[in-house]
């Protein structure tokens, strides 16, 4: 099954980073989203089904924080699973994301197998099949 992920980061290279990353995962079939803020993501939710938000917590507008309470609020977006990926690693704002209701959290500098580990725990394993198109019919010869 290929899913639908909200990359939410105000860095365009750290957005890039997490795409590849899933990717390498085996997620590259996936619909990745991206937003640079919590209000750039919340719009992006009401016209796109999101099966899992990432988020950093560091932004301006609407830090990653407000946007999982936003979300966690909402009765329609309120089960969506929400990762936080951010440089702050102290146990008190990692607290304050899962009493919030974050499904997980991973800080930066990170590996593909943490981020692969997680959304699996998460969403569940991704076939082969899934993750890879064997088909011939995009070539052009």
């Amino acid at each position: 099954m290929s899913y639908s992920i909200l990359i939410v980061d105000d860095s365009l290279p750290m957005r890039s980073v997490i795409k590849r990353t899933l990717t390498a995962a085996g997620y590259g079939k996936s619909k990745l989203l991206e937003a640079a803020n919590g209000k750039e993501a919340l719009e992006l939710m009401k016209n796109n089904w999101v099966d899992m938000v990432m988020t950093d917590y560091n932004m301006p507008v609407m830090n990653g924080l407000a946007l999982v309470k936003t979300i966690k609020k909402d009765e329609v977006s309120k089960d969506i699973p929400v990762v936080v990926i951010s440089t702050e690693g102290n146990d008190a704002k990692i607290k304050a994301f899962m009493d919030c209701g974050a499904a997980g959290y991973v800080t930066k500098p990170f590996t593909a197998e943490t981020i692969r580990d997680l959304i699996v725990k998460i969403l569940g394993e991704v076939t082969y099949e899934e993750a890879f198109d064997d088909s011939d019919e995009d070539l052009d010869f």
